[in-house]
């Protein structure tokens, strides 16, 4: 096991150089740099000494520098911790990022506990009960919930809580808490706002997770080893949920490892945009967009990371789980 352990270690710390490597080649394909944009801006304001300070900043973000001692210098810069500077925000981005991984790993635990709270219950009891009333009314949530796009639930939500209700549901705190520093007062305050965009996420990811437990719990109840233990006179609740679904549930286990993590830096993007939420996903999407190369690498090498982490962790957990599975 412990080789195990050490061999994907080694895989992951090649897997993100490589992704590191492509992904700032892909920042760099669009013609132009952030700097385009940056001379385009003070130009729209009048600045008229913008073309005499485009050198400046070439220098001040080494953009200057050819391409490859630019990533050797940002990645080995990365492993000490420091990240480089993000060039619209012109702050470091690990002051950027620490400031939002708070309110992204709050709202991604909270979509987490929602969504499996709700998936494998509803799960087991549309495999149990199959064909049946319950089971077709909750086939029928899981296809809307899988086709339904986060971002356009979260419109639908924002419109109807605007214009419906007259209530503002935009951020994670109201007005009066967004600089206040934490109580109480500010605790209740999130938690008012929290459920909106924690139910949306839990709303589109539950679908799939539903559809993936009906499918394996109905294929693991018609296995000899679920007949045996009926043959036994166990209780069905028993046979079903200490032997059938301890199996049925390791390709959730997978999922939970490899979107789980991933969420902390992703924190549903769209629906953070459209909500105006404090989260990382926000910056990100906006970093790719004005080619901000310092901050879109950073968060794709964590992205990397935490999904390699997660797989890692999801093939130990599914090996404690279950006996068969083996890793030596």
């Amino acid at each position: 096991m412990l080789s195990y352990i050490i061999r994907r270690l080694g895989y992951a710390a090649i897997m993100v150089v490589l992704v590191s490597f492509v992904s700032f080649v892909i920042i760099e394909l669009p013609p132009g740099d952030y700097l385009t944009q940056k001379i385009e801006q003070l130009r729209a304001r009048g600045d008229r000494s913008a073309d005499n300070r485009i050198a400046e900043y070439r220098a001040r973000y080494g953009l200057d520098k050819p391409f490859m001692e630019r990533y050797f210098t940002w990645i080995t810069n990365f492993v000490r911790g420091d990240f480089g500077e993000s060039f619209e925000f012109e702050r470091p981005v690990r002051d950027l990022l620490g400031e939002r991984i708070s309110m992204t790993v709050i709202l991604a635990v909270s979509s987490l506990i929602i969504t499996w709270v709700l998936a494998i219950p509803l799960g087991v009891y549309s495999a149990v009960r199959q064909y049946s009333l319950g089971d077709q009314i909750i086939t029928t949530i899981s296809f809307l919930g899988l086709g339904m796009p986060g971002f356009l639930l979260a419109l639908i939500i924002l419109f109807i809580a605007i214009v419906v209700f007259n209530q503002d549901v935009i951020g994670l705190f109201s007005k009066e808490f967004v600089d206040a520093p934490w109580s109480f007062a500010r605790v209740v305050d999130l938690l008012k706002h929290l459920w909106i965009p924690a139910l949306i996420s839990a709303v589109t990811g539950t679908g799939g997770l539903i559809r993936i437990m009906r499918g394996n719990l109905l294929e693991t109840l018609g296995q000899p080893f679920v007949e045996a233990a009926r043959a036994r006179g166990l209780k069905n609740v028993t046979v079903t949920w200490k032997h059938a679904v301890r199996i049925a549930i390791n390709p959730l286990i997978v999922i939970l490892g490899s979107e789980a993590l991933p969420s902390i830096i992703t924190g549903s993007a769209l629906v953070s945009v459209v909500l105006n939420l404090p989260t990382i996903g926000p910056i990100f999407v906006d970093s790719l967009r004005k080619l901000d190369m310092y901050m879109a690498g950073t968060c794709i090498v964590f992205f990397t990371l935490l999904l390699l982490i997660g797989n890692l962790l999801s093939d130990l957990l599914l090996a404690w789980v279950d006996p068969r599975i083996r890793l030596d």
